[in-house]
C-alpha cells in the first residue's frame, strides 16, 4: 500500500490551522468558526532521528500534531464515510518560522515560506489504523531537552477528523498518501540549534509513537 510509504508517495500535506482553541488564543488569533488550512510541500518531510534545520534569520517554533494518512483517492467525501478513506496515522511536527508567519499575516500574504522550509515537517512511522482506538482521545506531548512544552489531547480539537476530511475533500481531491495535520495544542515555542526535540503519541494510556529530532543550523550550500 503506497500510503504506508507516505513520505515518498504523498503528493501534499494539508495542515489545519488553529484547530485547538487554546493554541489560537496563545497566538492572539480568533477561534475559527469553520476549518481552514494551508499546504506544505512533501519536500519538507524528515523522518525520526533526522535533524530539524533552523534557517538563518528565522525564529522557528514547534507544533506537535496527529497526522492522518489518506488511504485512497476521494472527492466530496461525507463525514460519515471519512473513516473509509483513512489508511492510518502518524505523529508529526509542523515547524513554523514564526517571525516570517507574523510578517505574512500582517501583510495579508500566504504562509508558504514560513511553513515550507526543508525539514519543517518531521514525522514518525506509519501507525496502523487499529493502533488508535479513538481519534478523539489521543495524547500528544512534546519536550525540549527533557522539559515538557506541549501536553494536550485531541478531545480538544474544534473540528474532528471526519469533518476535516469532508471539508478538505469538497475543495480538492484527497489522494492516497496525502497527510492531513490536524492542529496543535497550546504550548508552542521556539527551538534553537543544539537542542533536542522529543515527542510522543499515546492512545488510551499506551504509547504508540515516540520521536527524537536534533536541532541544527541550516548548513550553508557547499
Amino acid at each position: 500500500m503506497a500510503s504506508r510509504n507516505f513520505i515518498h508517495s504523498g503528493r501534499k500535506i494539508i495542515a489545519i490551522g488553529r484547530n485547538f482553541s487554546e493554541h489560537a488564543k496563545e497566538l492572539g488569533n480568533a477561534v475559527p468558526k469553520s476549518p481552514f488550512f494551508f499546504l506544505k510541500p512533501p519536500s519538507s518531510f524528515i523522518s525520526n532521528g533526522q535533524a530539524i534545520e533552523v534557517p538563518k534569520g528565522c525564529e522557528v517554533h514547534h507544533e506537535v500534531e496527529l497526522g492522518v494518512v489518506i488511504g485512497k483517492d476521494g472527492r466530496d467525501i461525507s463525514a460519515k464515510d471519512a473513516h473509509n478513506y483513512i489508511a492510518g496515522y502518524t505523529l508529526a511536527l509542523d515547524m513554523t518560522a514564526r517571525n516570517l508567519q507574523d510578517q505574512a499575516k500582517k501583510a495579508g500574504l500566504p504562509w508558504s515560506a514560513a511553513k515550507g522550509y526543508d525539514t519543517f515537517t518531521p514525522v514518525g512511522e506509519f501507525i496502523e489504523k487499529e493502533a488508535i482506538q479513538d481519534t478523539n482521545d489521543v495524547d500528544l506531548s512534546l519536550k525540549i531537552d527533557g522539559v515538557t512544552k506541549q501536553n494536550g489531547n485531541t478531545r480538544d480539537m474544534i473540528f474532528k477528523i471526519p469533518s476535516l476530511i469532508e471539508y478538505v475533500s469538497t475543495i480538492m481531491k484527497l489522494q492516497e498518501g496525502d497527510v492531513i495535520l490536524t492542529g496543535t495544542p497550546a504550548g508552542v515555542g521556539r527551538v534553537l540549534p543544539g537542542e533536542t526535540v522529543t515527542c510522543e503519541l499515546a492512545s488510551k494510556g499506551k504509547i504508540v509513537s515516540q520521536l527524537r529530532f536534533p536541532v541544527v543550523d541550516r548548513p550553508n550550500k557547499a
